[in-house]
């Protein structure tokens, strides 16, 4: 959210604050775009000031470093700028494919190249955005739908968007369209997400707060479902995050979970396994996974085929690792099965990969032995305070 409402805040004229921003390494990425872009942001006390209205073209590569978010969103806006925009970023983001967000850019006015339909990326931009219909699939990345419709109310004609496969991620689009709202935009959306049109509309400036992180609560939650009792507060349990899916999950597996206000509390329990598909919160895929590790009985993780595209082969880093510290787990063609073994320490790879790394560091909570995690520092490409919080939280960490 943090991403969607600095970037609705550049496009707005006039002066947006937002107040509670995650800062980290990805949303750092897209400040430091949006500053080589012509955005001044001023931070003063947890809250930022943006005055927004006018992008211009940057000499200098855009450099999203590892943030898909910040890339998928920032090629879009890019096709509003007159003059041509570089976008790049680290390895593995420019493993990660852009072409069909380009072809559907290419229909509405943008011309672009790029390197194989891989970053890094050209935008070609005229200052104009013509609009019209165009379309594409909806079971790639959410992402590309999101990067649609933040550009489609500054086109010049109406924009209509119709995906060609099922939306996958819905949450995530859900979460665009609302922050599109806090800006003073209305899409016409289709109930199935099928479809959406935006009418030529400015957006306005905001004063947004940020609700609480339910990506990173994850996290937290699962740890005192497995080895205490642990309290989040500032999440809102009616939130369109994703990722709030955490909370379906853990009361599924007979998780002592309890939500007072803005206030979740999870207690150690005895988990069961279960059979849930994550298409439409493949984040939360390694700490669900890590949960089902220690559940009675087997569990079915399935919706997993986009997780190949992340920062890394996440069902492939999963499955190592929680065969190293003793889970019995196999992959049957997109799905991961996982049967509860004793629980040992293992020397654990990360790939880099934040969301693998705060998993395994809250499954050894519960392992026999130590565990090392390799490139523990990648955390904080989402969750900087994670390993503090970590300790807080009773977890010992050993540099």
């Amino acid at each position: 959210m943090t991403h969607r409402i600095l970037i609705f805040g550049a496009l707005a004229a006039g002066q947006s604050i937002i107040r509670n921003p995650l800062s980290a390494e990805d949303t750092n990425a897209t400040r430091e775009v949006l500053n080589l872009l012509g955005v001044e942001i001023e931070n003063i006390d947890d809250v930022w000031r943006l005055r927004g209205g006018v992008l211009h073209s940057s000499p200098e590569p855009l450099n999203c470093r590892e943030s898909g978010t910040t890339l998928r969103l920032m090629t879009a806006i890019c096709g509003l700028i007159n003059g041509d925009s570089t976008l790049t970023g680290g390895s593995s983001l420019r493993a990660r494919p852009i072409q069909p967000l380009l072809d559907a850019l290419k229909r509405i006015g943008v011309d672009s190249e790029s390197c194989e339909g891989f970053p890094p990326v050209t935008i070609k931009g005229t200052g104009i955005l013509r609009g019209g219909t165009t379309e594409l699939p909806g079971n790639i990345s959410s992402q590309y739908v999101s990067a649609l419709l933040t550009v489609a109310p500054l086109a010049e004609k109406p924009v209509e968007i119709n995906l060609t496969t099922r939306l996958e991620s819905k949450p995530y689009v859900e979460m665009t369209l609302n922050a599109m709202r806090l800006f003073g935009v209305e899409p016409c959306v289709s109930k199935n997400l099928m479809r959406f049109e935006v009418l030529p509309k400015l957006y306005r400036s905001a004063d947004v707060r940020v609700e609480g992180d339910w990506s990173s609560a994850a996290y937290l939650l699962a740890a005192g479902a497995l080895a205490g009792e642990v309290s989040v507060t500032g999440l809102d349990p009616k939130s369109a995050q994703a990722d709030k899916a955490i909370l379906k999950i853990l009361l599924l597996m007979g998780a002592d979970v309890k939500v007072t206000d803005n206030i979740v509390t999870s207690k150690l329990s005895k988990l069961n396994g279960i059979d849930f598909d994550m298409v439409d919160c493949p984040d939360l895929f390694p700490v669900v996974s890590a949960l089902c590790a220690v559940a009675r009985g087997e569990s079915r993780l399935t919706g997993l085929e986009r997780l190949r595209l992340k920062e890394s082969d996440r069902v492939q880093a999963m499955h190592n690792g929680l065969k190293q510290m003793g889970v019995k787990v196999e992959k049957v063609g997109e799905e991961l099965i996982i049967r509860s073994g004793v629980i040992r320490g293992a020397n654990i790879n990360s790939y880099l990969d934040h969301r693998i790394a705060m998993s395994f560091a809250v499954l050894a909570l519960v392992a026999k032995g130590a565990t090392t995690i390799q490139g523990a520092d990648c955390v904080a490409k989402s969750y900087p305070d994670f390993w503090k919080d970590f300790e807080k939280i009773g977890g010992e960490k050993y540099e």
